[in-house]
């Protein structure tokens, strides 16, 4: 397996989610598709309990993370909170193995509609088919086919039968633009000269960049780009030390209105959280969501939503500084919560707005996944680089991929 294999973060990887039935199969599955024992099986239903990833690479499919899930059928208390779990991952998985285990279809039947409501493509997947005769097994390929419109791939994880087609039919489901997306689209080409301004204040992490700034400058230098990096108190001597102003400039949000002060006017400007809004996230979804800013009052209230779960810093952008400056705007009173990781209400109706971070932690599946839900929901939802230029009076002016 390659170095880049290895590198890729878990939220740019393909994630594969396996449901079904306890006992259906599910971790026999993962170990015949990655050829490791990579998940615990046991005749004992109800073995897995949380959901578990798994980053793995596999033949055809490149980098992906496998999604282990409880039973949809567990029972009792906490079977119940097993079984939301599993329907969380749903939020999170790009392909979906839904592994039959009866002729019982009805749970199946009504998990197979909740993927098709989330658009999330399925294969229907026979297991254990060494346990059934021929003719038995051709009849439940009949019973699946009618209860969920589609034809089953049959398998036999424990004999490592029919695995390829398998693979060949995960391989078809693909989304056609995956891996092809970019930070920076058509904003720069070969031979552009880009700045790149990054804050290294309290909040950055020690001997390293954060991942979008990683992801952005590896992309541009794919892109043959010319890159030049400062801190945002060297940004007059690095534009002096220019013979031309850059193509463009990608700043930190949280310095927008210091970046705007010196950008030359033939430079296109913009931040990584932006960027990040239109790579994991639904940026026009975002700027529309940023209006609401305006309509804030001393009683509104704000969700600001973390995708990290890092200990909160002093000056942090998220807990301390958009508060800050939305209160600033409308009133100390302004109720702001902070969620963080996988916390986030089911119920949004009480909030006024919700603002996302980047999102670089989350794949774009599940960050699209909460866009849906605060739309469906009718509240307003942008993410921290968007609203920062709102806030910063220069949204209009801004670019996007």
């Amino acid at each position: 397996m390659s170095d880049t294999i290895n590198d890729t973060p878990r939220s740019g990887r393909l994630h594969i989610g396996i449901y079904g039935r306890r006992n259906a199969g599910k971790s026999s599955l993962i170990n015949a598709i990655t050829g490791h024992d990579t998940a615990i099986v046991s005749d004992t239903a109800g073995t897995t309990t949380d959901p578990v990833y798994k980053s793995m690479e596999i033949h055809g499919l490149g980098p992906c993370v496998l999604i282990d899930t409880a039973g949809f059928d567990d029972s009792g208390p906490m079977g119940k909170l097993r079984v939301d779990k599993t329907r969380l991952a749903l939020d999170k998985t790009d392909i979906a193995l839904l592994v039959l285990a009866g002729d019982d279809m009805t749970e199946e039947k009504a998990w197979a509609a909740e993927l098709r409501a989330r658009k999330t493509p399925f294969i229907p997947v026979i297991n254990k088919m060494d346990e059934r005769d021929p003719a038995e097994l051709e009849t439940f390929r009949a019973t699946v086919r009618d209860a969920l419109g589609q034809e089953p791939v049959t398998v036999s994880a424990r004999e490592g039968t029919n695995m390829s087609a398998l693979r060949e039919a995960m391989l078809r489901l693909v989304p056609a633009d995956w891996g092809k997306m970019d930070l920076t689209g058509k904003l720069c080409q070969e031979g552009d000269l880009v700045m790149l301004v990054m804050p290294q204040d309290i909040q950055a992490p020690q001997g390293r960049l954060i991942l979008p700034q990683v992801q952005v400058t590896r992309e541009l230098l794919d892109k043959k780009c010319v890159i030049v990096s400062c801190t945002t108190d060297k940004i007059v001597p690095a534009l002096n030390s220019l013979s031309k102003p850059p193509r463009l400039i990608i700043t930190d949000s949280q310095v927008f209105a210091e970046v705007w002060k010196h950008k030359p006017a033939e430079s296109l400007l913009t931040s990584f959280s932006i960027l990040m809004a239109g790579y994991k996230g639904d940026i026009e979804e975002f700027i529309r969501g940023a209006a609401a800013i305006d309509r804030l009052t001393p009683h509104s209230h704000v969700l600001i939503a973390e995708a990290c779960t890092h200990a909160p810093l002093a000056e942090d952008i998220g807990r301390e500084k958009i508060p800050r400056k939305l209160r600033a705007l409308v009133g100390e009173t302004l109720d702001v919560q902070v969620v963080s990781g996988t916390d986030f209400p089911e119920d949004l109706t009480p909030y006024d707005l919700i603002i996302h971070c980047g999102a670089c932690m989350f794949n774009r599946t599940y960050m699209l996944s909460r866009v849906r839900r605060a739309r469906e929901q009718g509240v307003p939802i942008c993410n921290y680089g968007v609203a920062l230029a709102k806030l910063t009076g220069i949204l209009d002016k801004v670019v996007h991929a």
